[in-house]
């Protein structure tokens, strides 16, 4: 079957609108097609070969969309069925068993090796292979094949145009913030950059009805959108020292740190700002992978602070996005305030301006 797809041929270089021929579903997979997926930090890293991934690729890792077929041996979805896509599991190995998929004994081959499990690509151009299953979707693309047990059947009234980025950057803030840091009703949450991970860290602090929430972030748009999404403080890390800024507001530390930059010196102001017994995550990638910080260990000891990193939010996309989804009904998670769409082949103007701040959260729509 030929689709339409947005491949990466060249590191660096612009995604191309192309023509692609995609295979039948195998017995345990999803085709299908695509109403919109969200355009994450990650995808760019991978483009640009920060992280690795064989090219040519078609990447793209937040789809929902439209069961078109199902594979032989799929006995819980059907043709029509409205699903969100998210990352790859094997959903075997122990840490999948405890609830943990974020952390499956196979999460690199499976999400960045651009192939499926038996090293088969689903995606074929006209000069070749062409890498599938970026975080199990590939869904830059019209259509995407899927393995079933990595897809989430949402409700038909769901708004599928929105929905895609659930499945990646915003279960990461909000899980962060829900699972990770566990954060409670009246603490404390500083978050360092405004982007979607950021801004979903905001909203589920206010479901978690914190006493205080600051994010820093140098863009002025980035500062309103969260005060606007409920953050009680905006900080410009550039508008003198950020040490004095955060303390005027929480002189005794904070609760819970989430950084979403994953620069070390930024995570280095983050281990500053705890208080006793605080909680701090990260979820920023680094642009160098080799990325190292320092923390003085006497502080560390003396608060009973922690540290961790975090993975797809510590989250299970079966049971967090159902979740997410009714928070978002009820009027309570309004991540579709953050986001702009953009067509498909539109991709490269909605990464420019994704970069420059003048969208928070592209979602491109098929």
């Amino acid at each position: 079957m030929k689709i339409q797809a947005a491949v990466t041929r060249t590191a660096g270089q612009p995604f191309a609108i192309e023509p692609v021929e995609i295979d039948d579903p195998q017995p345990a997979e999803l085709l299908v097609r695509l109403v919109a997926t969200g355009l994450c930090h990650t995808d760019l890293a991978v483009r640009d070969q920060n992280l690795p991934s064989p090219l040519p690729i078609v990447l793209g890792h937040e789809g929902a969309g439209i069961v078109e077929r199902v594979g032989s041996a799929v006995t819980d979805f059907a043709v029509g069925n409205r699903v969100v896509l998210s990352f790859a599991a094997c959903r075997n190995c122990a840490r999948c068993d405890a609830g943990e998929p974020g952390y499956c004994a196979a999460f690199f081959p499976l999400n960045f090796g651009g192939c499926r499990e038996d090293g088969s690509s689903c995606l074929h151009g006209t000069d070749g292979k062409v890498a599938s299953h970026f975080f199990g979707q590939s869904s830059f693309a019209s259509h995407a094949l899927v393995a079933a047990k990595n897809a989430v059947k949402v409700p038909d009234d769901a708004p599928l145009e929105l929905l895609g980025p659930l499945g990646c950057g915003i279960m990461t803030g909000a899980g962060a913030v829900f699972h990770s840091l566990a954060m409670q009703e009246g603490e404390t949450l500083l978050v360092t950059g405004g982007g979607p991970v950021g801004l979903s860290a905001v909203m589920a602090g206010v479901v978690r009805s914190g006493r205080t929430i600051i994010v820093s972030d140098p863009l002025p748009a980035r500062r309103a959108i969260a005060l606007d999404l409920g953050a009680t403080h905006a900080i410009d890390p550039a508008d003198g020292n950020f040490e004095a800024q955060f303390r005027a507001i929480l002189p005794d530390g904070a609760d819970c740190v989430l950084d979403t930059s994953g620069v070390p010196a930024v995570i280095g102001q983050c281990i500053a700002a705890l208080g006793v017994r605080g909680r701090m995550g990260m979820v920023g990638v680094p642009k160098q992978l080799d990325a190292t910080f320092t923390a003085a260990i006497l502080p560390m000891l003396s608060l009973g602070a922690r540290i961790c990193g975090i993975t797809e939010g510590d989250a299970d996309p079966r049971t967090f996005l159902p979740e997410l989804i009714a928070l978002h009904a009820a009027g309570r998670f309004p991540f579709d305030r953050m986001i702009t769409t953009y067509p498909l082949d539109q991709i490269n103007q909605a990464v420019e301006d994704q970069l420059q701040g003048r969208c928070t959260k592209a979602v491109l729509t098929m």
